[in-house]
Formats: structure tokens, C-alpha cells, sequence
């Protein structure tokens, strides 16, 4: 199998570091793997597979004219700035950020989803935003099976989407509250320990928020249809790891949510946990660190015709951001359109 020169910008972050880990897991066929990092890290180095890495800078991007692929783990601003740059070098670019998502001519990939987007490609993928994944891996088996006229979308997201900061704020204000101690807000504008924020990203002046407008217009995109109907209401909780999304569905056809679980349960990268009598459905605890977007709760919604409730959980770092990067790497290779 042929093996290819590989880089991840941003290899210190929480995605990057969850990125290293699939890339060895799934062993990834690469012959030479180059990390960097902010200036913070300078001088620093990373084990992987038993060897040390020494984490480069982004001074000189010529460096970028020898590698085949780069996995770019950066924020919006950051990835805006430098994947023209480093496009314009050579590699095959796949960003986990927000920057290309809605731009026409860069697919927005899920591969269990929409792989035949992949083909047509100008050397620039986009990975859909984390509660976006998880959302249309779940709705793909019923979409192709009856439409989807609308969506009501109601997130619970953990604190590892905002970054490690926000992971180190819960944990320390945790024990703070604990302790009695007044909480301090730093990487959210208010406590986030033992409470709820009904704001992700910044509002509109209809007050939608960034992260509800993402989750619409995303979810268009990787299942092709601008007729969806979306709303969401998306909130920060006090867990560290998996998003959870309690999804209201009204379809074009009847479908009963026994027609509903066995599409499911056929449907690639879902694991249908749905057995209420015996608490059986999927938490945030038991789907971290694991690959598949789970689904329970499958029931039909009798205030419409055509209604369905379910509730679906996935690792926000792992399907949600590294794995779905990686994979879509995998997908590219497999199928010779590198």
C-alpha cells in the first residue's frame, strides 16, 4: 500500500492530540508524519508510536511543499489565514475548522453519509461541525427512507467543543463549588458548573446563535437539501465529554419508530441503544472514547402525522472533529481521489 507524507497543524490542541491517537489506532498509512504548533510550543516534542516528534512552527510554509496531506486543527481565524498559504504549496488540505464549511466548491464530508461528494474536489475538505456529524449520521437511514420535511434540535454540548481551557475551567470550578467558594468565570461568561448556557458562539439580530446557525446550514449542505426546515436551540453543559441532541423529526413518509430503529440499526457507524423498560440509551459517559454515534429514545411524535423524537450521543472530539477528519482521509485514499 502506498504511504503518504502527513502533517497536523495544531498537534497540541485537544483535536490535534485526539487526531495523533486515531491516526495510530487505525494506522493510518503514512511514511513520515510532521507536527506543529503555536510559538508556545517551541522547542517542544510529542511521542507517538513509541518515537519523539519535535513540534515545528509556522515561520517558513515552504516547508508544506513536500507533504501529500495536512490535517489542519485550528480555529476559524487561524485556519482562514493559513490554508490558502499552505494549499498554494502543494498538500491536500482537510480543516476541522468553521472557515470552509458553506463554501460551494469545498465539500463538507461525512463519509458514512455523503462520500460521493469527496470526488470533486479542488484540494480542500472541510470536517462539518461536531454536533452537525452526529446529527446526520443519525438522520441519513430515515432521509433516504421517507424525506425530511423539518427539524427541531435541541443540543447538550459539552465543555471539550469550546477547548482544553474550558475543560480546566469546569474542573476547577467544580471543586470550587463544591468547597463553597464563589465560582469566577473565565472562558464563559458566567459559571458553568452546575448550570446551563443557552449560548454557543454569538448571536444574530434574530437571536439565533453561531453554533444553531451552523447546525442548519451544515446540515443542508451534506444532505443536499435546502427544503429541510431547521431550528435549534444549542447549549453549553456541565459534562467534559459527547454532545447529546434530543432531535424532533417530521418526515415526508410514515415511518413507526420500529421501521425507524431497524433502519438504524443497519445503518453504518450507529449503535441503537434503545431499550427505556430496562434504562438502556445512550449517555455522554459511555459514548466517550468510542467511535459510533449512538441513538435511543426512538419514539413517534403523535402531535403530527408524520413525527419522530430521538436522542442521539456521540465523543464531540472523537466522531464529532478527529475520527470524521481521519476518516475522510481514509476515504480519499481508498478510492484513489488523493
Amino acid at each position: 500500500m502506498k504511504k503518504y507524507r502527513v502533517a497536523v497543524v495544531g498537534a497540541t490542541g485537544a483535536v490535534g492530540r485526539e487526531l495523533l491517537g486515531i491516526l495510530s489506532e487505525r494506522e493510518f498509512p503514512l511514511c513520515e508524519l510532521r507536527l506543529f504548533a503555536s510559538e508556545r510550543s517551541r522547542g517542544q516534542t510529542v511521542r507517538w508510536r513509541g518515537e519523539e516528534y519535535r513540534l515545528e512552527t509556522l515561520e517558513d510554509l515552504d516547508v508544506f511543499s513536500g507533504i501529500d496531506l495536512v490535517f489542519t486543527c485550528t480555529d476559524t481565524e487561524v485556519s482562514r489565514r493559513l490554508v490558502p498559504q499552505i494549499r498554494a504549496r502543494g498538500p491536500l488540505v482537510i480543516d476541522d475548522s468553521a472557515a470552509f464549511r458553506t463554501e460551494p466548491q469545498v465539500p463538507l464530508v461525512v463519509p458514512e453519509v455523503n462520500p460521493e461528494v469527496a470526488r470533486n474536489h479542488q484540494g480542500l475538505f472541510a470536517n462539518a461541525n461536531c454536533s452537525t456529524i452526529q446529527l446526520v449520521v443519525a438522520l441519513k437511514p430515515l432521509y433516504d427512507a421517507a424525506g425530511i420535511v423539518r427539524l427541531v434540535v435541541s443540543t447538550y454540548q459539552a465543555v471539550s467543543g469550546t477547548g482544553a481551557q474550558a475543560i480546566e475551567e469546569l474542573r476547577a470550578q467544580t471543586g470550587e463549588a463544591l468547597a463553597g467558594r464563589a465560582l469566577q468565570p473565565q472562558v464563559y461568561p458566567y459559571p458553568i458548573a452546575f448550570n446551563l448556557l443557552p449560548q454557543i458562539g454569538t448571536f444574530d439580530e434574530r437571536g439565533d446563535s453561531s453554533e444553531e446557525r451552523k447546525l442548519a446550514q451544515e446540515t443542508r449542505k451534506i444532505l443536499g437539501d435546502d427544503r429541510i426546515a431547521i431550528t435549534a436551540t444549542t447549549v453549553r453543559v456541565p459534562v467534559f465529554r459527547s454532545h447529546s441532541e434530543a432531535v424532533n423529526i417530521e418526515t415526508q413518509e410514515k415511518l413507526t419508530a420500529e421501521q425507524a430503529r431497524e433502519l438504524l440499526a443497519r445503518a453504518p457507524g450507529i449503535s441503537v441503544l434503545d431499550e427505556p423498560d430496562r434504562a438502556l440509551y445512550p449517555l455522554p459517559l459511555e459514548a466517550r472514547g468510542r467511535d459510533e454515534v449512538f441513538v435511543g429514545r426512538i419514539r413517534e411524535d403523535r402531535s403530527i402525522k408524520n413525527g419522530l423524537n430521538l436522542w442521539v450521543v456521540s465523543d464531540n472530539l472523537r466522531k464529532g472533529a478527529a475520527l470524521n477528519t481521519v476518516q475522510i482521509g481514509e476515504l480519499l485514499i481508498e478510492r484513489g481521489w488523493m
